[in-house]
């Protein structure tokens, strides 16, 4: 289950909306949206945190693998690492469509192929002129 699933039904079965829940841990209504939609993450840690000390929850609970990806991505590399990332999350799910791979499968092939980004732009790293460093 996806984040944006998760925090929908966290937040229906509080019986709150989604402005109340902005307000409660301080973020706009266009935010709470973006969340449940897919269309975006907490781009800080401290907005899981927030939300699993409001439900009551282990912060893990909210964190998938790709999540984690996405955001450490982002923290590392801006915007443009998480847009990568998230491009990559996406492609090697359709490589899962429909397929005969077990749970455990599917999760090792996901952590390699995560490290192997992390590889590619730790080499890359030589690549970048000093400027953007």
């Amino acid at each position: 289950m996806k984040f944006g699933d998760k925090l929908r039904d966290l937040r229906k079965e509080k019986g709150l909306t989604q402005t109340e829940l902005g307000k409660e841990i301080g973020v706009s209504l266009r935010t709470i949206i973006s969340y449940e939609t897919g269309k975006s993450y907490p781009k800080k840690r401290e907005i899981y945190s927030k939300l699993a000390k409001y439900f009551n929850i282990d912060i893990n609970f909210l964190l998938t693998e790709d999540e984690i990806f996405i955001t450490e991505a982002k923290e590392k590399y801006g915007s443009r690492g998480a847009k990568q990332a998230a491009e990559l999350v996406a492609e090697i799910g359709g490589l899962f469509a429909g397929g005969e791979l077990s749970e455990s499968d599917k999760d090792a092939i996901m952590r390699s192929l995560q490290q192997a980004y992390w590889d590619a732009k730790e080499d890359n790293k030589k690549y970048t002129p000093n400027k953007y460093k």
